[in-house]
């Protein structure tokens, strides 16, 4: 079971572990917004990939969007080599709750993590 779109489609074991999976397709939804971008957000740290790209994950399960965040670092560029391009840009999301529980998502919403440096040819 990895953090990967590839290890998404072993869906017997996210279900066993108790995670909930996107009922979009990720792979889809980072085709659709690089063709056509509506959502792009600076600074992409852990407040932004659970509650922004909570936001986001949400209104694709709704079908509201079939369209992502794509996700610009302007500081610490390590979150994007370490962080969302080892995982697809997928992110684990846990929630713990006021009675002790918790919920696990996988959130798929967020479809790009590219940096705002110059330097980097292949972002821009």
């Amino acid at each position: 079971m990895k953090l990967t779109l590839e290890g998404l489609k072993e869906t017997s074991s996210w279900e066993k572990a108790g995670v909930e999976l996107p009922k979009y397709d990720p792979a889809v939804v980072a085709e659709n917004t690089k063709k056509c971008p509506t959502w792009v957000h600076f600074g992409i740290g852990n407040i932004f990939r659970m509650f922004i790209g909570g936001l986001a994950d949400s209104l694709l399960n709704q079908g509201i969007t079939d369209k992502g965040i794509t996700c610009v670092e302007t500081f610490d560029f390590d979150v994007v080599d370490k962080i969302y391009k080892p995982y697809d840009n997928l992110v684990l999301g846990v929630t713990l709750k006021a009675d002790g529980s918790t919920e696990k998502k996988v959130i798929g919403s967020l479809t790009e993590a590219i940096k705002a440096q110059s330097q980097v040819a292949e972002d821009w």
